[in-house]
C-alpha cells in the first residue's frame, strides 16, 4: 500500500508544482558556463540571493578563467567575502580556472566525471553546472531544500545527498530531473520552509505526510 501512495503522489507532484511554480528556473546571475560555476561555488552555506549581489561586480573585473586564475588572492577573498568561507571558496575557484586553463583551454567541461575532479566541486555544483549552463541532465541538485522536502514528502528517509539523490532518480524520469530540482527548491522557499512550513497553502498539501512536522 505505502509503494502505491507513493507512485501516486510521484505522479501528481510534477503537475502541481508546474502550476504553482511555472518560471522555476536555477535563481543564480550567469551568462557563461564558467560564471554559473564560481557563483554555484559561492553558493555554498550562503544564500542565492547574497550570490547575485556579488557576482555582479565579480564577473565585471574577472572575465574568463584566466583572470580568476591570475588574480590576487586577498582582492578576490575581499570581493566574495560576504558569501562566507571565502578563503576557501577563493582557492577552490582558483585552482579551479588553473586546471580549466591548463586542460580545457580556460572552457568549462560538459562531463560529470571532468567536473568532479575540480576542487571544491561535488555532485550539486556539478548537476547545477549541467544542467543549467549546458542542458545536459546527469543527475539531481540535491540542496538543503531538496534534502528536506524529499525527506518531508516521503521521496527518501536517507540523510545523505548522495542517497537521496539516488532515491529520487530512481522514482522521477530522467528528463524531469533538472525541473524537478527547480521546483523543489521553489517549494522549499516559499511553501515548506525548514520551521515554520505553509502546510495549508502548500501546492502539496492533499497528499504529503508531512513527516517532521509538528502539527499543533
Amino acid at each position: 500500500m505505502k509503494n502505491k501512495i507513493l507512485s501516486s503522489a510521484v505522479c501528481r507532484l510534477l503537475p502541481l508544482l508546474r502550476k504553482a511554480y511555472p518560471d522555476a528556473k536555477c535563481s543564480l546571475d550567469f551568462k557563461t558556463p564558467l560564471q554559473l560555476l564560481v557563483a554555484t561555488i559561492l553558493s555554498a552555506q550562503c544564500t542565492d540571493v547574497r550570490v547575485n549581489k556579488v557576482v555582479g561586480p565579480l564577473f565585471q573585473k574577472y572575465g574568463n578563467a584566466e583572470d580568476f586564475a591570475q588574480a590576487d588572492r586577498v582582492e578576490l577573498e575581499t570581493m566574495i567575502q560576504s558569501t562566507g568561507f571565502y578563503h576557501s571558496k577563493a582557492k577552490n575557484i582558483q585552482e579551479s580556472c588553473k586546471i580549466l586553463c591548463e586542460k580545457y583551454g580556460g572552457g568549462v567541461p560538459a562531463d560529470l566525471d571532468s567536473l568532479l575532479q575540480l576542487p571544491g566541486v561535488g555532485r550539486k555544483t556539478a548537476n547545477v553546472v549541467l544542467g543549467n549552463a549546458f542542458g545536459v541532465i546527469a543527475g539531481v541538485v540535491v540542496d538543503t531544500h531538496v534534502s528536506r522536502l524529499a525527506r518531508r514528502i516521503g521521496l527518501s528517509s536517507e540523510k545523505t545527498p548522495e542517497k537521496i539523490e539516488k532515491d529520487l532518480m530512481q522514482l522521477f524520469p530522467k528528463k524531469s530531473w533538472v525541473e524537478l530540482s527547480h521546483l523543489l527548491i521553489q517549494l522549499g522557499r516559499n511553501s515548506c520552509k525548514s520551521q515554520k512550513p505553509d502546510c495549508p497553502n502548500c501546492p502539496l498539501k492533499k497528499f504529503c505526510p508531512k513527516t517532521g512536522v509538528k502539527i499543533k
